[in-house]
């Protein structure tokens, strides 16, 4: 893992702090890849008792995140066809955050620009401080945003995202909150524990039955009504057979916290 990126276990949570301060924490190929690192050797944790549940998405300084590194040390200090491979990992990024079998947590400190907004809008829980703001600058640079625009067209209505793309509209907390694409507006001094909350909340259930959920409400967002339903109730079927679907009704029952088993 490289200094752009720290990482911090904080029992069952993984909190991930992008660190690059002096860039405004832009996406360097080795941020990147270092992102991409901790979030396979977090799920790879999930059958370990003692594992990773939940992960925790945040970052030191005024900004969250501002999108691609335009500097030497981005994309852009390599050549065309090189650039275009090395933008690959980023599409890997959203995807992992995505697909993630462990519940993501965006705090949002300050402002998520570009592929900032992108990493936020691919996070399972968005907490925003009261100052941050969303924004996609890419055209006042010569360029559309297209590689956020698929993860953030899954979390904002259509219109508001062409104000922000063709306008500059910088969608703030109060906004994304409305929107439903932020579940909780806090202070700064607030901010990481309320974004810990949500995931030791969310990290108390079966970490196998969670995973299983996230995977397939990952799977489903394209498809037909129809068959959606009829591969959820293929998955509701698998889930009944497992373990912690038995332990967790038996405790139901009597009236005990569960003890999962994670299977």
């Amino acid at each position: 893992m490289s200094a752009s990126l720290q990482s911090k276990r904080d029992g069952p949570l993984l909190v991930l702090s992008l660190n690059r301060v002096e860039r405004r924490n832009a996406l360097s190929p080795a941020l990147i890849g270092s992102l991409l690192r901790a979030l396979k050797d977090a799920a790879a944790t999930l059958s370990d008792p003692d594992g990773v549940r939940a992960v925790v998405l945040r970052a030191q300084g005024k900004y969250f995140c501002a999108g691609g590194d335009l500097g030497p040390d981005g994309m852009s200090g390599q050549g065309l066809l090189a650039q275009h491979r090395a933008r690959e990992s980023f599409v890997a990024l959203l995807l992992a955050l995505h697909d993630s079998p462990l519940p993501v947590v965006a705090a949002v400190q300050g402002d998520a620009l570009g592929g900032g907004a992108g990493l936020v809008a691919a996070c399972h829980l968005v907490v925003m401080a009261q100052d941050a703001r969303i924004a996609t600058p890419e055209l006042a640079l010569g360029l559309f945003p297209w590689m956020i625009t698929p993860v953030l067209l899954r979390k904002l209505p259509r219109n508001l995202l062409h104000q922000m793309i063709l306008c500059g509209h910088k969608l703030s907390a109060a906004e994304a909150k409305t929107v439903g694409f932020a579940n909780q507006i806090v202070s700064r001094a607030q901010l990481d524990a309320a974004a810990c909350d949500l995931a030791r909340a969310a990290a108390a259930h079966s970490p196998a039955i969670m995973s299983m959920g996230l995977v397939a409400m990952a799977g489903i967002d394209d498809q037909p009504l129809e068959d959606a339903l009829r591969y959820m109730h293929s998955q509701l079927s698998l889930n009944l057979l497992t373990d912690d679907a038995a332990e967790g009704i038996s405790a139901f029952m009597a009236h005990r916290p569960p003890a999962w088993k994670g299977s």
